[in-house]
């Protein structure tokens, strides 16, 4: 059968085009091909294909070129040219675990060689190994045969170019003759280093934590051993058993981005061993025992059987808002709208109409008064008015003084663009008899509605965490969002926001700049700040800085620039798991009042939290800038774990009980001077929600 293979094989070698004359040469030639392989198939003038289908067989003919290209790169042993394909053209595209004519993969011809950078890079693309190599055996005999009638070839070819006459075909005969011969070569470096490979050593390390009440975490590292071959998967073995006897299940790993596995499905207090073993193309080395060498899933929630805090909210709250809607949709407040004389009725109308009508425009310049900015960004361009100006609405030309309160009720408004017509409805039944308080809001909703119907779009985005304030008595109230789609805006195009900052011609003076210009000058870092309130945490347990400051009429919240929208932070691991075990000893330390761990401790020492929180805490106290002697009168909130859906969690660390909220003209010596800012509570938990 491998002989019939072989006569194919050189029936189908009879066939190509001659190969290379020597591995520089080879490499010319691919590099020349591949450099036209490079060329985009779309790029080609589409009236010139006659139908699809041409462009389809053209399409796969430049996808072929690519998958000889990758071969040619990895016989080379070129890692640069093997990690430019991978990059360039995805798995499926690269054909990349189809075997060539010879019964080989681009990631067989790596290990067999011992190219341990371009079998990495192989791996970490999905490469997989040959199914053709059942066994040892099979491999040995395959290698053995490729390298005969390698060899064969090789003669035959010396012969025929000794026995012939100088001619054209005697020059292709010699390119041919040099091209297996260099082949020849190549197949008995992959049976040399076959044959002297070794199965791989252990794992260097695996390491095992507890994931959630039903899941154990696997991280492991591969071999020390450089003298064997290249690991290509890795075995992950539990057990309830020190002696893995009975086995209660295994999962081979092959996608080797990650090396770790997550076993799921356990029973909750029970203890399971784990153990870790490689393979590599000699077979399966010795297994490696985990550190610890058991752990019980678990969470820290069984400790005293605690549900967890935010279960049911979100539909809850879905549930009230839906109930107080259809109350105030038969509310009595509303009837008398309802029995209006017809007169009234077109009165209310045009009233509400004046907000679309063209005569409806964004403002120029700023009076005396309170006013909503709305900044539209995509990449370095921001959404300006044909005045090239940053759309600006009136909300209250008698409004000098914006109270707290109103700039947070504004800002919970933001959570329901959609819902402003609504709002209106209800706040607009009593206006004429309510508050001042009542009044301003309610023109913050005909604002908004304003914005919204001259931008022709509902969500205004996030709002800023402070107005902008000048001298003169303006104040203006800014709303950021970034936008990822092509959206279609009314009145309003794109600019460069480095154009629009040079060419705006300021109507104030540099002492007293007004509003819009403090507005203008300072937009990168309100970009960045809306840029950073987005992003998200990786998975992973964190521990949080909490240091409050009060004021006359709020309380802020100590964060960092680099991440507004929570606290102050350094990881302690990637498991954000807290294990019941764990939250056992960390309940024993407050119990006893124990000063949060910053010196190690010989009962401890074999405490992995014990020892993270270690690192965690010095890491956190150069962050903020406070002495690790002052840490010692600090203390771990031992009340609850804060958990952030199922990936992110946080243990908080608070400073002494009198300084975590540091009353107005307080020293306040727990509070960092640079790189932080202070944003009130409420527009704190508005961001940490989104």
């Amino acid at each position: 059968k491998m002989t019939q293979q072989m006569r194919d094989l050189q029936l189908a070698q009879a066939r190509k085009p001659p190969g290379p004359s020597s591995p520089n040469a080879a490499k010319r030639l691919y590099r020349n091909l591949s450099g036209k392989f490079r060329v985009n198939y779309t790029s080609f003038d589409e009236g010139s294909l006659v139908g699809r289908g041409e462009k389809e067989k053209l399409r796969k003919s430049y996808l072929f070129q690519s998958n000889a290209a990758l071969f040619e790169a990895v016989e080379l042993q070129d890692l640069d040219r093997v990690q430019e394909l991978l990059k360039q053209y995805s798995p499926e595209e690269l054909d990349l675990n189809t075997p060539n004519s010879e019964g080989l993969l681009p990631l067989d011809i790596a290990i067999m060689t011992n190219n341990a950078p371009i079998a990495r890079a192989l791996l970490q693309a999905g490469a997989k190994e040959s199914p053709h190599f059942v066994s040892l055996e099979s491999r040995s005999l395959h290698l053995s045969t490729l390298v005969r009638e390698a060899e064969q070839r090789v003669n035959e070819l010396m012969a025929q170019v000794v026995n012939e006459a100088p001619n054209a075909d005697c020059s292709e005969k010699e390119k041919q003759l040099k091209a297996w011969e260099w082949r020849f070569r190549l197949y008995k470096r992959m049976k040399a280093g076959f044959e002297h490979a070794r199965v791989p050593d252990a794992p260097s390390s695996v390491h095992l934590s507890v994931a959630s009440s039903s899941s154990l975490q696997v991280t492991f590292w591969e071999p020390l051993s450089v003298n064997s071959a290249v690991v290509t998967k890795y075995k992950v073995e539990w057990s309830c058993s020190p002696t893995f006897s009975p086995l209660l299940g295994e999962a081979v790993i092959d996608k080797l981005k990650d090396l770790n596995f997550t076993i799921q499905g356990l029973v909750s207090g029970v203890a399971y061993h784990v153990r870790v073993s490689a393979y590599n193309m000699k077979g399966w080395g010795p297994p490696q025992a985990s550190v610890p060498p058991s752990a019980i899933p678990s969470n820290w929630r069984e400790y005293d059987g605690r549900a967890p805090r935010r279960r049911g909210q979100a539909e809850a709250l879905d549930h009230l808002l839906g109930q107080v809607k259809t109350v105030h949709q038969h509310c009595v407040c509303h009837e008398p709208c309802k029995n209006q004389p017809q007169s009234r009725k077109h009165s209310v109308s045009k009233s509400l109409k004046h907000l679309f009508h063209p005569g409806s425009k964004f403002l120029k310049t700023l009076k005396r008064g309170l006013y909503l900015a709305a900044i539209f960004y995509k990449d370095d361009n921001i959404l300006v008015t044909h005045e090239d100006q940053i759309p600006v609405v009136e909300i209250d030309d008698t409004y000098s003084c914006l109270l707290m309160q109103d700039f947070l009720w504004f800002t919970k408004v933001s959570c329901m663009w959609d819902e402003i017509l609504w709002l209106r409805q209800c706040v607009t039944v009593s206006q004429s008899s309510c508050s001042c308080i009542l009044q301003t809001r309610f023109k913050m909703l005909l604002a908004i509605s304003q914005m919204q119907g001259l931008l022709g779009i509902q969500d205004l985005g996030q709002v800023f965490f402070e107005p902008v304030k000048d001298k003169q008595g303006n104040i203006l109230i800014v709303t950021l969002k970034e936008v990822k789609t092509n959206q279609t805006f009314e009145s309003v195009r794109w600019v460069p926001i480095c154009k629009l900052q040079s060419s705006r011609k300021s109507v104030s003076s540099p002492e007293e700049p007004s509003a819009l210009d403090m507005l203008l000058i300072s937009i990168q870092d309100k970009l960045s700040y809306h840029q950073q309130s987005s992003r998200a945490l990786s998975p992973g347990l964190y521990l949080g800085y909490l240091k409050l400051c009060s004021a006359v009429d709020q309380i802020r919240v100590l964060v960092p620039e680099r991440r507004p929208n929570i606290l102050c932070h350094v990881k302690i691991r990637s498991n954000p798991n807290i294990s019941r075990e764990e939250w056992e000893w960390l309940q024993n330390m407050a119990s006893v009042e124990e000063p949060v761990p910053t010196e190690p401790e010989a009962d401890t020492s074999q405490n992995p939290l014990f020892q993270e929180l270690q690192v965690a805490i010095k890491e956190l106290m150069t962050l903020v800038n406070i002495p690790l002697q002052e840490a010692k009168d600090f203390r771990l909130y031992s009340q609850e774990v804060l958990d952030f859906g199922d990936q992110v969690s946080f243990l908080l660390l608070l400073p002494p009980s009198d300084d975590v909220c540091t009353a107005p003209g307080q020293n306040n010596p727990y509070t960092p001077h640079s790189g932080f800012l202070t944003l009130p509570l409420q527009i704190f938990e508005l961001g940490e929600e989104t």
